[in-house]
């Protein structure tokens, strides 16, 4: 007993001074292997078996103190490593949950890009549908607008419109005809501005002279004043050179303060847009401009300019000899006896 009991106390200390399990088999071998003898093997044998035997009651003894806490940490310790496997398993399955969802949402990605390029498509049709459906509208409005004199929205919407189908409307078949007429309007269109520009230049200023001249006559006529006509008074005339000098257009050596200004001549729908000659003719030339028509508008002014100025002087020479005869007739008859 001596004996085993020294031996389990050499073990112990051995195992006190290296916590390593290991240490405590070296020891045994080395033991082992330094006796010859096979008793001294039988007594180490049974020496070991004595320790052991000690350690498992102990052990048992140790398991009887501490059965309550032993128990509850076995089942913490299972209840722990259940835990940990269920969390492993919900890991993956998060894991695998994250994996379908980045795959759908990379489907989801292309669907999404495939409707946002369809609903651009499909807003760009309908923008060019309603423009088709504006420029159907066109001859009609043109119409109206050559009939009430609105030249410069005629003008604005020919060239829009002619802009659009000879551009982003050009592969449209169904509008080849609406095609080919407003063009034909666009190429002709100069020629009726040209047409109003002259009727302005040259008749329409002339006529207002004749009737103030006309409005003298009566008034002497009135009062039997029987001293000459004075002579017409054109130093209010509105000429091209006047046009251009006017303070809304700026001094004739500021070429960029009237192309400023022409720019933003507006035209009035709801007035007479031959009310003022003056600016019926800016409307003119801003619209003969967005024609590009104005070289076209230069050489027709000067190819007709000696023919309307001969047209003014014959029409002034009819004027003051129907003046003048009508004169002597208002005199004549004053002079006569009641």
């Amino acid at each position: 007993k001596m004996a085993a009991g020294e031996a389990a106390g050499r073990y112990r200390s051995t195992m006190s001074k290296s916590k390593d399990p290991s240490g405590l088999l070296i020891s045994v071998i080395r033991t082992l292997s330094t006796s010859d003898d096979v008793e001294d093997r039988e007594t180490e044998k049974g020496r070991l078996e004595e320790a052991y035997e000690k350690c498992d009651r102990d052990l048992d003894q140790l398991i009887v103190q501490h059965y309550t806490e032993l128990t509850t940490a076995i089942r913490t310790y299972q209840s722990i490593t259940e835990r940990i496997t269920n969390s492993r398993n919900k890991i993956k399955q998060v894991k695998e949950n994250l994996l379908s969802c980045k795959m759908l949402l990379h489907c989801k990605r292309d669907e999404l890009r495939k409707l946002w390029i369809e609903g651009i498509e499909h807003k760009h049709v309908l923008n060019l549908l309603d423009e088709i459906e504006n420029i159907k509208q066109v001859p009609q409005k043109l119409e109206q607008c050559m009939a009430s004199k609105h030249y410069l929205n005629a003008t604005d919407m020919l060239v829009s419109a002619v802009d659009s189908l000879e551009g982003p409307l050009l592969q449209v078949e169904g509008l080849s005809d609406l095609r080919l007429e407003l063009h034909s309007k666009k190429m002709n269109m100069h020629l009726v501005l040209i047409d109003e520009l002259h009727r302005h230049l040259y008749i329409r200023s002339t006529n207002r002279v004749g009737q103030r001249n006309k409005e003298k006559g009566r008034i002497s006529s009135h009062v039997k004043d029987a001293s000459p006509v004075p002579l017409m008074d054109v130093t209010n005339l509105s000429t091209p050179r006047k046009f251009l000098e006017t303070s809304q257009f700026g001094t004739p050596g500021t070429a960029s303060m009237r192309e400023t200004n022409l720019l933003e001549i507006k035209e009035d729908t709801e007035l007479d847009p031959e009310e003022n000659s003056t600016a019926f003719m800016g409307i003119l030339i801003k619209g003969l401009a967005k024609l590009k028509k104005i070289p076209e508008t230069v050489k027709a002014i000067q190819d007709r300019l000696e023919q309307e100025l001969k047209q003014i002087v014959k029409r002034s020479t009819t004027q003051v000899a129907d003046n003048g005869y009508q004169r002597g007739e208002n005199i004549s008859q004053d002079n006569q006896p009641r």
